[in-house]
């Protein structure tokens, strides 16, 4: 993530100069109010696929967690180890040393969207409605990918419905160098 935020944004890679620790809690102390000065897309929906990835990480890695929907305590309570792992992720993403308060100094100076450019709101809607992305996809996998898989044995049509109906899912794949239409539970076959 901070890889694309170095190649992309010149001013993350002009604030890599300059004391890093001094820097680095002048911007955590810069966290304040909602809003960060951010478009909504972004906000709304790129920091929830965010926790909707970082959730999905968390319960591929968790030999305990429900891979498919079910209203269990079982599956509710892997949801939620899903989300503290989305906020932990993000916590570190925006905050931590290695987040975007120390690698681009993201909160120390106001920017031209923000006079506060940290707010709470990504703290917030990453887990949050990233573990709401992460149900929403488990129902779609439960409830139309596999409705599409019993009508038809093309394995390109089923490969395609599972990535596409599933993007967050699918992304969390590549990170483990699984296809992007692999389930844990099911071939493709």
């Amino acid at each position: 993530m901070h890889s694309f935020r170095l190649i992309t944004e010149p001013e993350t890679r002009a604030e890599l100069r300059g004391p890093f620790f001094k820097e680095y809690f002048a911007s955590v102390r810069g966290l304040r109010g909602w809003r960060d000065g951010d478009e909504f897309y972004v906000n709304y929906v790129g920091h929830p696929m965010q926790g909707a990835i970082s959730g999905f990480i968390q319960i591929q890695n968790d030999p305990k967690a429900v891979r498919d929907l079910a209203n269990t305590p079982e599956y509710w309570k892997s949801r939620l180890k899903a989300m503290g792992w989305a906020a932990l992720v993000s916590t570190q993403f925006e905050l931590g040393p290695l987040g975007e308060a120390g690698i681009g100094n993201v909160g120390l100076k106001p920017s031209k969207k923000s006079k506060h450019p940290m707010g709470y709101v990504d703290l917030v809607i990453t887990p949050t409605v990233g573990t709401a992305w992460v149900i929403g996809e488990d129902a779609l996998d439960r409830y139309l990918i596999r409705k599409i898989e019993i009508k038809t044995r093309n394995r390109v049509v089923r490969a395609m419905a599972r990535s596409f109906f599933n993007p967050t899912r699918s992304f969390a794949n590549l990170l483990r160098f699984k296809p992007p239409w692999h389930r844990d539970n099911r071939s493709l076959r």
